[in-house]
């Protein structure tokens, strides 16, 4: 068994500079927790998921993704779980929010991955720079600094990205893109 989730990953422009913040968080306020993956919107939370059957997980991404169409993302400022995580702030699109909706009601039906604490609050989309290692008084410290910083991206995402945990940090297993023209090429 391996731990997986599944997520947006934005372009590296944008992951270098979230990256310089996340290390910033790690040098300034001794939280590192958030540098042990890529920078991401999580959409499936971390799951279970046995090795041998590892294709079959991939071949229904790429299946969910082959009726999916690119979703305009922006991110706007920081924002905060407080007392210990500060995030950059993913503006809520119902593009998004759809998204999200239709990959966790696929793979609970497609997959039987079901993520419970999902089902008992709202789709919160966001990009972790200052992870749950950060204690409430260092939140105390950094949060002036980063409630009203400025921060404008916007991106397209077009593609779903299967992340893989080895123990110690989480890497891109692999990346499952989106339909771009609402066509679905048939595989030969």
């Amino acid at each position: 068994m391996s731990r997986f989730f599944i997520a947006l990953l934005p372009p590296q422009d944008i992951q270098d500079y979230a990256n310089q913040v996340k290390q910033y968080f790690a040098d300034r306020y001794a939280s590192s927790g958030a540098l042990k993956s890529p920078p991401h919107i999580t959409l499936q939370p971390p799951f279970e998921w046995a090795d041998a059957n590892l294709s079959l997980l991939e071949a229904s991404l790429k299946e969910f993704t082959s009726g999916q169409q690119p979703v305009g993302i922006i991110l706007r400022g920081f924002s905060a779980f407080v007392p210990r995580v500060i995030y950059i702030n993913v503006v809520r699109s119902q593009e998004l929010l759809n998204l999200q909706a239709d990959l966790m009601a696929y793979t609970e039906s497609n997959l039987g991955i079901v993520d419970k604490v999902s089902k008992t609050r709202p789709f919160a989309p966001h990009i972790t720079v200052a992870f749950r290692d950060l204690t409430k008084q260092n939140f105390k410290a950094a949060w002036p600094e980063f409630e009203k910083r400025q921060l404008d991206f916007e991106f397209t995402a077009d593609k779903l990205t299967l992340l893989l945990h080895d123990g110690r940090r989480w890497n891109v297993k692999s990346e499952f893109a989106f339909a771009d023209d609402g066509l679905i090429l048939s595989q030969f």
